[in-house]
């Protein structure tokens, strides 16, 4: 093949434009884009010029969010222990999947989805050992649920602070779309035996968590999930597949999950004997409280906001039960007063989080902004001193108090826990 001569015009075409190439990367001016480190805390900030001035970024195998946008869970570097989910950084109710709080007692395992298996045995007709691609040929199944662990609140119970933020006060919660197998499905496929009424869920990372479940939840809505949000589960959410037990606290929704064993009675672990059991007032003890009753928090205004002046202000939060739907979400701006019925932004999905709005005309004076939750069981979400006076100062799960925010003059937001 003969290749076509250059000629001394393409040649100076092509000349110009490297040289203008070498131009917008290298000449200074409002077109560049750079970044700096003369934020507040050593942090980087972004400085942008003139987007219409010259080309964009390229396309990318992973996209990013702008440099502008830098939401974070909070902390990092836990083995043993928790990271929140920013609440306050969010828009309706899906939380991005590298944002889900993760909740770990012995870090995040790796583990190869190739050589991953889940076992099916105990009172069960045909023992089943499932490879995900076993699972992947089963009917699928897609629904959005919250998860939340439960000690979810713990700190502002115990520990109040005015400076806390939304995150810091219920960050161990979040919403996600899940995808996978019902487990009711294959419960049938192993033909579970009449009198089997618990059954052993048992993760595969190095503390090997396992809790005891009632058979009548995998009859109802529980799922085998291997997709979260549209894409495989991250590894901190029980890669390659973790139950999904709706509604339920987050410690039995086990992650990286390698065992189910059926049987007639719970198995009484450690993890629902010397954790996850709740003392009471007068010697007594919560145990195998499984459900998530109905919470909401308002995420704006919050700590550390500061409202600029007076006038319309939007008062959003969210809600959720592991009852079911929610059907209510009232607001009141004046410390229980007087209380308002907010908007609801998204559909009333059963055990999944609702947004709420209320239009608020802030006059300059201070305020005390809350939200309750309502669920379709009737279920009202209770003050602090309501939850207080039930469960007593030891309660160790399961905090849903009212949630509050002082507004004073200037407009600064602060947490407002002894309501």
């Amino acid at each position: 093949m003969t290749e076509k001569p250059i000629s001394r015009r393409t040649l100076i075409t092509g000349a110009a434009v490297a040289a203008g190439g070498a131009l917008l990367t290298s000449l200074p001016g409002e077109a560049q884009q750079t970044t700096a480190s003369a934020a507040p805390g050593g942090a980087s900030r972004v400085v942008a010029g003139d987007p219409t001035k010259s080309p964009g970024a390229p396309t990318t195998a992973v996209g990013t969010r702008s440099p502008f946008v830098t939401p974070a869970r909070s902390p990092i570097g836990e083995i043993t222990g928790s990271s929140l989910t920013p609440l306050q950084a969010f828009s309706g109710t899906i939380t991005p999947a590298d944002l889900h709080f993760t909740r770990n007692h012995a870090g995040t395992p790796t583990i190869d989805p190739a050589k991953h298996t889940l076992l099916i045995h105990g009172l069960v007709d045909r023992p089943l050992e499932l490879t995900l691609a076993d699972l992947k040929r089963f009917p699928a199944t897609t629904h959005t649920y919250f998860v939340e662990c439960a000690g979810n609140g713990r700190a502002a119970y115990r520990t109040p602070k005015p400076e806390m933020t939304p995150q810091q006060i219920d960050g161990m919660v979040s919403n996600s779309e899940w995808t996978g197998v019902s487990l009711a499905t294959l419960f049938r496929e192993a033909g579970v035996k009449s009198k089997a009424d618990w059954f052993l869920a048992e993760g595969g990372d190095a503390c090997l968590m396992a809790r005891s479940i009632p058979v009548r939840k995998a009859r109802e809505d529980a799922l085998v999930a291997y997709a979260q949000n549209g894409e495989p589960l991250r590894p901190e959410q029980g890669f390659p597949i973790r139950l999904l037990l709706p509604g339920w606290e987050g410690n039995v929704n086990v992650k990286w999950l390698r065992r189910i064993k059926l049987g007639t009675d719970p198995f009484m672990t450690r993890w629902e004997t010397a954790k996850y059991s709740d003392p009471l007032p007068g010697g007594k003890v919560r145990w195998m409280s499984f459900e998530m009753d109905a919470k909401s928090i308002i995420t704006s205004p919050a700590y550390p906001e500061r409202l600029s002046g007076q006038g319309w202000w939007p008062i959003t939060g969210l809600a959720w039960s592991g009852r079911g739907r929610i059907t209510r979400v009232d607001v009141s701006t004046d410390g229980g007063k007087q209380w308002i019925g907010a908007e609801i932004l998204s559909p009333l999905t059963s055990k999944a989080m609702i947004r709420f709005q209320h239009m608020w005309q802030w006059k300059g004076g201070e305020s005390l902004l809350m939200s309750r939750a309502v669920d379709e069981t009737g279920y009202v979400q209770p003050t602090m001193a309501q939850l207080r006076a039930v469960r007593g100062p030891g309660t160790d799960y399961h905090f849903n108090p009212i949630r509050a925010w002082r507004v004073a003059a200037d407009g600064s937001v602060t947490f407002e826990a002894n309501t």
